[in-house]
């Protein structure tokens, strides 16, 4: 059986990377929105479709990233990818050998990871830019 992966835990992970606080993604939903219905919505396992995709568009992240990312799966794929290779005395320290995948996969992988590293960062740099637009507002 396939554990089902977590939209709530997902949203909280993307929206940590991106480095908002639960404050701020409620501000940016907008009215009846606060912390704590973000935070009893991060422990939903199911998030209804509309409201996934308000949060989606709101953080920029694609609807499937909370639909889809599976930190479990990901941990296992990069576990499997280390085999243990016994040397003669079955006691060294270099005993593991990593196993890769070809090339191309790699290069692939590096290259999408960057992207979305980018392209998270983006996301954050304007978020920032709107709060400071707001801080200045209600300051001023």
């Amino acid at each position: 059986m396939e554990a089902k992966v977590h939209e709530g835990r997902n949203v909280k992970r993307f929206r940590e990377m991106l480095g908002i606080k639960q404050d701020a993604l409620a501000y940016e939903l907008g009215e009846g929105w606060t912390q704590k219905k973000i935070s009893l919505l991060e422990q939903k396992e199911t998030i209804e479709l509309p409201l996934l995709q308000q949060i989606s568009s709101t953080l920029k992240i694609p609807v499937e990233a909370f639909q889809n990312f599976d930190e479990e799966k990901a941990i296992n794929i990069i576990s499997n990818t280390v085999n243990n290779h016994d040397n003669a005395n079955g006691n060294s320290l270099f005993s593991y050998y990593p196993t890769f995948h070809p090339i191309e996969q790699i290069v692939k992988l590096h290259e999408e990871k960057i992207a979305l590293y980018e392209r998270m960062l983006k996301e954050k740099e304007e978020m920032m830019e709107r709060l400071e637009k707001l801080i200045q507002k209600k300051l001023g």
